[in-house]
């Protein structure tokens, strides 16, 4: 894997200076355009910090084609000098999709920036020098920004963590030590199961687990890499056959969206080295597959091996990974009892310019056998997921209109073949304030809306919406069985998202424009590739197309079943025999 690094490397060193401004009247000159948006940026992901490291990794190392190329070296200056320029006077940056003026992402390209620095610092090349000074000059001035800036999620405590640690490292400074306790002092946020608060499989969970081993060894601090670990092993079990880590249920913005191991590589080729761990060597060659280039600045792999040499070598025997299991993630959790004591926190539920995640801990359930992957979830708007061969069924997700808009699972217990989901809503109405306890605005001419203590009102005529879903294997797939009773008559719609890259064969589809279909009966067959899946029990108890707050996700296939309360509707989902076992766990 190491060579093929190297040369995917090489590679993008070329796409890179093919994208570099070279125009000295350019505000962007000596940076490298995003292709996306046509602006250079000082970021960690399309910034022109992620191009250095291709380009210095190059550089540094013998076995690339740009080896101490000297017109490689000019470009490297002058992307030093645009990073330079790019930096805001309180040693921030802004990396351009938002965030201005932020610690957290400057904190991600001081990660990487600092790594570059430290492998361009060990060569005996004296054209380095110019390149090394404005690379050092650069992260000097982060480190005030570092010592007092805060971030809004949950990762970028980690984040900062790994760039102050960093900052000390290569400064000497204690005070980066102590702001890096502080954050740490706030404890770790995942689960025994191994989830993090964020519960974004695709994105966070990976960069939580590298800022983390970045932090535990230059902190000295090695309890660290026990949550990552933990992490580390769950994550064994939320991969689907074709290498696509599941997402169905994230925190984030890979909610839905296909990603695969590849920012797993370092955390599993690490630990696996470092514990003499299978398992873990055998997710990181997994991982390995996924890297179609070192990766971004943050956590560019190449930079990393050629700094640990040892990693450029495979771990030692890999363990044979699982393709036949059954586990429920977070099952054992006391959410309810964290939950509970959110009041006495005092924040009221709000935080700005982030969230709550309160769904952290909900529970999943993982299926598994051979190439046939199914996800239960809880807290999200879609309760049921699956994979089979190629087909790709998305997301199964029930919306209504009594709260406007998806109904989300909130329980889940285990059944002989399979699951309960239950999901209860409330919704009443609210009287009016008393009077002693109304301000003074409301006897004034105008009383505005918003001065009124709402909180005061009095419920009324509170309502309650539950439905549960009974998810059971069957010997040649699944059936899902939904029921809900009052209050009658509300209208409410189950979505069957599909992949786009599928086509239905069979059933009674009304097309309603833009891959969406109202499913009044009939077998509806999907197929892609060789493989396929069969549904029944299409419904239309009512004509509407959609509900309310509840947005179908793009680029999909939607296929609508309208139901009306009370309803028990069964949903038998039937896998094509090529790839079904007809075995249950």
């Amino acid at each position: 894997m190491y060579k093929q690094l190297v040369d995917s490397n090489d590679r993008a060193v070329e796409e890179g200076l093919a994208r570099q401004v070279l125009d000295p009247e350019s505000r962007y000159y000596g940076g490298t355009i995003d292709p996306f948006t046509g602006v250079a940026w000082v970021n960690h992901t399309t910034g022109t910090p992620t191009e250095m490291c291709y380009w210095g990794a190059a550089l540094a190392n013998p076995d690339s084609k740009y080896y101490r190329d000297e017109e490689l070296l000019e470009r490297l200056g002058l992307a030093a000098e645009f990073v330079l320029r790019g930096q805001h006077a309180d040693g921030t940056i802004s990396p351009g999709w938002t965030n201005y003026h932020s610690p957290p992402d400057t904190a991600f390209v001081i990660v990487g920036y600092a790594q570059l620095y430290q492998l361009l610092a060990r060569q005996d090349w004296a054209p380095l020098a110019p390149v090394l000074g404005n690379m050092r000059l650069f992260l000097e001035r982060t480190i005030p920004a570092m010592l007092t800036g805060g971030g809004h999620t949950p990762n970028h405590r980690w984040v900062i963590s790994a760039a102050l640690a960093y900052l000390h490292e290569l400064f000497g400074l204690p005070e980066a030590v102590q702001r890096a306790e502080q954050w740490l002092a706030e404890g770790m946020d995942i689960t025994p199961d191994g989830e993090w608060t964020e519960r974004s499989n695709g994105i966070y969970s990976a960069v939580s687990d590298i800022m983390l081993i970045h932090a535990a060894r230059l902190l000295d601090r090695p309890q660290l890499l026990d949550p990552v670990r933990l992490n580390l092993r769950m994550m064994v079990y939320l991969v689907h056959p074709s290498g696509e880590v599941v997402t169905d249920y994230s925190g984030r913005q890979d909610l839905g969206h296909v990603h695969d191991l590849s920012p797993y590589y370092l955390p599993y080729a690490i630990l696996a080295r470092q514990d003499n761990d299978p398992v873990f060597a055998g997710m990181a060659e997994w991982a390995g597959r996924a890297l179609s280039n070192p990766g971004v600045c943050s956590v560019n792999v190449l930079v990393r091996m050629l700094l640990e040499p040892e990693l450029q070598q495979p771990p030692a025997a890999e363990a044979i990974l699982p393709e036949k299991y059954e586990t429920v993630l977070n099952g054992e959790f006391l959410r309810h009892g964290y939950l509970a004591g959110m009041e006495a926190a005092g924040h009221q539920g709000r935080i700005s310019h982030s969230r709550m995640h309160t769904d952290f801990g909900a529970p999943v359930a993982r299926y598994r056998d051979g190439d046939t992957s199914i996800t239960l979830m809880t807290e999200t708007p879609s309760f049921f997921a699956l994979r089979h061969g190629e087909v790709r069924l998305l997301a199964v997700q029930l919306a209504s209109y009594f709260n406007p808009g998806y109904v989300p699972m909130q329980e889940m217990i285990k059944l002989p073949q399979g699951y309960r989901l239950t999901g209860e809503q409330k919704k009443g109405y609210y009287g009016p304030v008393e009077t002693g306890l109304l301000p003074e605005s409301a006897a004034a001419a105008v009383s505005p809306w918003y001065l009124l203590p709402h909180h005061s009102r009095p419920l009324t005529h509170e309502q309650t919406f539950r439905a549960e879903v009974d998810a059971e294997r069957t010997g040649t797939g699944w059936t899902l069985r939904l029921q809900a009773g009052e209050p009658g008559e509300v209208m409410s719609q189950l979505s069957f998202i599909f992949g786009k890259e599928g086509s239905f064969t069979s059933g009674d589809l009304k097309d309603l424009g833009e891959d969406g279909y109202l499913w009044s009966g009939g077998t509806l067959r999907y197929e892609c590739g060789e493989d396929w899946i069969e549904l029944t029990g299409g419904e239309t108890g009512h004509l509407a197309t959609s509900v309310r707050e509840a947005k179908l996700q793009n680029n999909c296939k939607a296929v609508l079943v309208n139901l009306m309360t009370p309803f028990d509707k069964e949903i038998t989902i039937t896998l094509s025999p090529s790839l079904q076992k007809g075995e249950n766990l």
